[in-house]
């Protein structure tokens, strides 16, 4: 079967590898149908993601169909349609014990420490596998996996009706969160410096939308709040300038929520975190986001709607990753399929 495994900085090679085999009476095997290429990817890619063990097959945006079965797997059938669950964990330690397993201390991530779905079949154990209806299309299943970084960002933040929310940047992220915010309940502010993008937003459900290139935000988010500020902002731009101007964004009793994993200090005094009694929230992929945002997908509170707007064949990953590189304004969320 092909794979794409990166084996150092733009050293991505497409290979025939074996085919996985169920070894264990928990097995599952998949025949992969989509994978989604995350910003994460593009930095494994380039070689700036500081987690990554290389070789590495990447890709955890997954949907596939299941095609083999161990013998004790009781709660999945042949032909299912699944959403895949990317991180596997200890279930004992602190952070699991806190209900946090993203962050588990045995954390491993397919695509990142583990091969990812980059191939044409994948072994998973049945914890990762979530059925989803046969009536979604692929192109909207794939979305499961971001819109659980957006469901896991909305709950850290505390993202509710009647608060409102800036979120830093229009890519997929930024749209998936805010699809997110607006089912529950928020007002919502988006920014970005293209305007293509922010007009996708507002066609998407933005309240707002700002280009910060040719306007001033702090004062955009004074005259939208009523001088209050905004109650919590999401940061998926990921700068440090973007995570320094927050304080300035942020309402009293606020929370900051940043996505970014730049290794790059950021400058930020502790007046602001004490006078205005500022959290600030980690986010790191997602905890027990699955089965809701499934069932959103199913119900159609949440939907594709036209961020998938770019597929590749698994042999045309490089011109995938380039146009992700070159033309970026072009590609609101890149798949590849396996047909």
């Amino acid at each position: 079967m092909l794979a794409a495994r990166v084996y150092g900085k733009e050293d991505l090679r497409l290979e025939d590898v074996a085919r996985p085999k169920v070894d264990s009476p928990t097995d599952v095997i998949i025949k992969v149908k989509m994978v989604g290429i995350c910003g994460s990817d593009n930095h494994i890619y380039h070689g700036e993601n500081p987690f990554v063990v290389l070789p590495r097959v990447m890709g955890h945006e997954i949907v596939g169909e299941v095609v083999e079965l161990g013998s004790q797997v009781a709660d999945l059938a042949l032909g299912d349609h699944v959403v895949v669950e990317q991180i596997s964990y200890c279930g004992k330690c602190y952070a699991c014990r806190q209900g946090m397993p993203n962050v588990c201390s045995h954390l491993e991530a397919l695509g990142v420490h583990k091969d990812g779905g980059m191939q044409e079949y994948l072994k998973i154990t049945p914890m990762q596998a979530h059925k989803i209806n046969k009536d979604i299309p692929w192109s909207t299943a794939v979305l499961a996996e971001p819109y659980t970084i957006a469901g896991n960002s909305t709950t850290r933040g505390q993202v509710t009706v009647g608060k409102t929310l800036l979120i830093q940047g229009a890519g997929t992220i930024g749209l998936l969160t805010l699809r997110m915010a607006k089912a529950k309940g928020a007002t919502v502010m988006i920014t970005d410096i293209d305007d293509d993008k922010l007009a996708f937003a507002k066609a998407n459900g933005a309240d707002e939308i700002v280009n910060t290139q040719k306007e001033d935000l702090q004062q955009r988010v004074s005259a939208w709040t009523d001088g209050e500020m905004a109650n919590v902002i999401i940061d998926a731009v990921g700068l440090p300038q973007t995570f320094e101007q927050c304080f300035n964004l942020i309402s009293v009793a606020g929370a900051i929520v940043p996505l970014g994993m730049s290794e790059k200090c950021s400058q930020i005094p502790q007046k602001p975190i004490m006078q205005k009694a500022l959290t600030i929230y980690g986010s790191r992929m997602q905890s027990y986001q699955f089965e809701p945002v499934i069932k959103a997908l199913e119900s159609g509170l949440l939907g594709d709607d036209g961020v998938v707007n770019q597929k590749f064949n698994i042999k045309d990953i490089q011109a995938a990753f380039d146009l992700m590189n070159n033309h970026p304004e072009q590609a609101r969320k890149i798949v590849l399929t396996f047909d």
